[in-house]
């Protein structure tokens, strides 16, 4: 018989809660919720975590006290430790409990993870406000300040609506969506949906809230029923909801608490005042090298991160990126370095099946912001971007049949790019990413250079 995981057989007592999550996935248990259980005042920060959409979360943790087995697989095995971080999992329809948090003076944190589409912006940065959903919550915030509500700016409203009227004080709103900006971006929509329902809030909230920024970063993938038989395995407990990911974590934070927070930088989080140069160093070197082997090396025929980082040719190309954007990051060179050191380890480790062809998807979205600034900034400076061209010639190939399937976001308009000579397709290209790029007759050549190259060595 086995024992189900519980806080009667292992972890820690429950914390009170004082942070509040929206969006209980596998990335917030092995990031967020990790941090604060690793900290050495996590028995004073409990949180109280919100699923999305879908109660299963919640039917699953809290049978376990919220417990969960973090299965952390690196290059030489896996470890396994219970996190117990989370003293409450509520299904995201638990509006009441929501309410109850925020009007508490003991809460001093709201996180998020709720993905780029859950801030509900429309085509200029602000709330969408024909949003269904966001046309609801709007009238329903209007009759009844303590109604049920569906979008994470309703939900934040309505929270701040309550905590306004408690006088509960002040609070820290931070973001953990993998998402520049995504500080500012929650604090727009959430003020956005305010000036709708209740313009006065907007005072209030200028004067008791603090928006924070962050950086986040751990490949962290779904659970399955191999890792559930692996924690039972190793631990003797039964777990319904182990979480797999790797050794790397990083996690930036420029914000302000004015009610506290945990002492995540004991726990190896970042505290800074600006967060910018570390999403740029993320952008470019960690998204930037994995759109290059996602397009170059599944033409080599590699399927993984750690096949095609094996090769010395995919290595020699990352590097090369590397070394032509860590010239437009403004982080010191000791750091970059440490940073390429720990991206190479973590693509090594096999025990992370990263796919290429997922990464490979949405470049229409990708490039112009992974690829094009240091392409241009290279050129500007008189220099040959050899490594940006090859990215972006690796695209171009993507996009007439080589390589990972072609899954684009804009479809049909993204393949048409392909189509054609392959001289038209790498001017159709640079005139999609950027029209100084699509005049620059270096650009083309350099673009064109690649693709040829990259077609002789495709399998």
């Amino acid at each position: 018989m086995t024992t189900r995981l519980s806080r009667a057989v292992a972890g820690r007592p429950a914390a009170p809660v004082r942070i509040v999550h929206l969006g209980v996935g596998n990335f917030f248990r092995a990031h967020q919720a990790w941090y604060t259980d690793q900290a050495p005042d996590a028995a004073d920060w409990g949180i109280a975590a919100f699923t999305g959409r879908s109660a299963a979360m919640a039917e699953a943790l809290m049978p376990q006290d919220g417990l969960y087995t973090l299965i952390t697989r690196g290059q030489d095995g896996d470890s396994f430790g219970v996190i117990s971080s989370l003293t409450a999992v509520h299904p995201a329809a638990d509006h009441a409990a929501w309410l109850g948090y925020l009007s508490s003076p003991q809460l001093a944190i709201v996180t998020s993870t709720v993905t780029e589409a859950g801030y509900v912006r429309g085509a200029d940065g602000g709330l969408d406000l024909a949003n269904p959903g966001v046309v609801a919550d709007i009238a329903a915030l209007k009759a009844d300040a303590a109604a049920p509500v569906g979008t994470y700016p309703g939900k934040l409203v309505a929270g701040l609506l309550a905590r306004r009227a408690a006088n509960a004080g002040k609070l820290t709103v931070l973001p953990c969506d993998n998402l520049s900006g995504n500080g500012e971006v929650a604090e727009r929509v959430i003020k956005d949906l305010a000036a709708e329902v209740d313009p006065s809030l907007q005072a209030w909230i200028d004067e008791n809230v603090a928006f924070g920024t962050t950086m986040v970063d751990r490949i962290t993938p779904a659970t399955t029923d191999d890792h559930r038989a692996a924690v039972l395995a190793a631990t003797g407990f039964e777990d319904a909801s182990p979480v797999p990911t790797e050794p790397f974590s990083e996690w930036v934070i420029q914000s302000e608490f004015p009610a506290g927070r945990p002492a995540w930088d004991a726990a190896g989080a970042r505290i800074v005042d600006d967060v910018i140069p570390f999403e740029k160093r993320k952008l470019a070197l960690l998204n930037g090298s994995h759109s290059l082997m996602a397009y170059s090396a599944t033409m080599l025929g590699h399927e993984t991160v750690a096949d095609a980082i094996g090769d010395e040719r995919v290595l020699g190309w990352v590097n090369e990126w590397w070394d032509e954007a860590c010239r437009h990051i403004p982080l010191p060179a000791d750091d970059l370095a440490a940073y390429r050191q720990a991206l190479l380890d973590r693509y090594h480790n096999p025990n992370i099946r990263h796919a290429l062809a997922q990464i490979a998807a949405d470049g229409s979205l990708k490039i112009p912001v992974r690829i094009v600034p240091t392409f241009k900034g290279e050129l500007a400076a008189g220099r040959t971007p050899t490594g940006a061209a090859r990215v972006v010639g690796a695209w171009v190939q993507h996009l007439r049949g080589l390589g990972a399937p072609v899954k684009d976001a804009h479809g049909a308009e993204i393949v048409a790019l392909g189509e054609g000579t392959l001289e038209e397709s790498v001017a159709k290209v640079l005139g999609y990413l950027d029209a100084d790029l699509a005049a620059d007759a270096r650009a083309k050549a350099l673009v064109l250079d690649a693709a040829q190259e990259l077609a002789k060595l495709a399998n």
